[in-house]
């Protein structure tokens, strides 16, 4: 056994020493098992698997969950947990043929996976920074924030008009006090004329004012601020969001395979999803059939059954 650091010149000299083994016992096939452990096994996998000095042995990589190995360790009776013990383990689970996933193709599919990894994260901020925001606008505005659908003069808290009144007016006091005549005007104006009632909106957002309750003057800036800042940073991600929807629809058109047409014919599914869906399964081809996948996505339930007993 020899111990590399994880890096370019590590995976060298495991390179190196892979092929002096495989030449000196004239063997023209490889297979290389390791544990999966996120990014620190992922550069490793990758290397292996397309280094041209490799090529010639057509390399099988495989990255095999570490609960399955722990669990495949205990079938030896008394063996130490040593970094050599743990590698013949992994070793002997490849010999013996007990791997049943399909061989590391990660650099293929890891780019389309990155981007709709990183809208999901982008998404996640937008709802975090939404969740926020409407603590806010409550002590500013509490009777807009608890208006039911059918009554809120908005049809979206975050659209554009909503955000003219809650920065525009320092205080529900203004919008209370500002006479409707030029309050119908700020939001034709602030709306581009899409309302079909502008006056109807007006007096609820005007009844909704009268009705909330008042804070100290002191406490208006702050709010202000901060609901303008959370406003700026929602516009902002979302903006990315955009961004990166275009670079996932240009990225997995480039796979040119069926799965995105075939993902894409389904009602509900577009360029996004299809291309989320392919990113975290991968080929599709390696899966037996539809319970493989539902497993692999965690949707899976153990049967248990005992003489005349099963549990349901």
């Amino acid at each position: 056994s020899f111990q590399v650091k994880n890096n370019l010149p590590g995976s060298e000299q495991i390179i190196s020493k892979v092929c002096s083994c495989l030449k000196e016992n004239n063997l023209t096939h490889l297979t290389i098992a390791m544990e999966s452990t996120s990014f620190y096994s992922w550069h490793l996998a990758n290397t292996l698997s397309s280094h041209e000095a490799l090529l010639w042995f057509k390399p099988k990589v495989y990255c095999i969950n570490p609960k399955v190995i722990a669990a495949y360790k205990k079938s030896f009776v008394d063996i130490d947990k040593t970094d050599p013990k743990d590698a013949f383990v992994i070793a002997d689970f490849a010999r013996v043929g007990k791997i049943t996933t399909s061989p590391w193709n990660g650099a293929e599919y890891i780019a389309i996976q990155r981007l709709t990894r990183c809208r999901l994260h982008l998404m996640e901020n937008i709802s975090r920074e939404k969740s926020y925001i409407l603590s806010n606008i409550f002590l500013k505005f509490s009777e807009l924030a608890v208006l039911d659908k059918n009554e809120t003069p908005f049809s979206n808290t975050f659209g554009v008009t909503s955000e003219a009144v809650l920065t525009d007016y320092m205080s529900v006091e203004d919008v209370a006090n500002t006479s409707i005549e030029d309050l119908i005007s700020f939001l034709v104006e602030k709306s581009k004329n899409r309302f079909s009632n502008p006056e109807a909106t007006a007096k609820i957002l005007q009844r909704a004012a009268r009705d909330s309750y008042r804070l100290d003057k002191a406490l208006y800036d702050p709010l202000n601020a901060t609901i303008a800042a959370s406003l700026n940073c929602i516009k902002a991600l979302e903006k990315e969001v955009k961004s990166l929807d275009k670079a996932i629809e240009k990225a997995v058109k480039g796979f040119g395979n069926h799965q995105y047409q075939c993902l894409m014919s389904i009602p509900g599914i577009g360029p996004v999803f299809a291309a989320g869906i392919i990113a975290e399964l991968g080929d599709i081809t390696k899966f037996n059939n539809q319970a493989c996948v539902a497993k692999y996505a965690g949707l899976t339930w153990r049967k248990k059954q005992s003489g005349n007993f099963t549990a349901d």
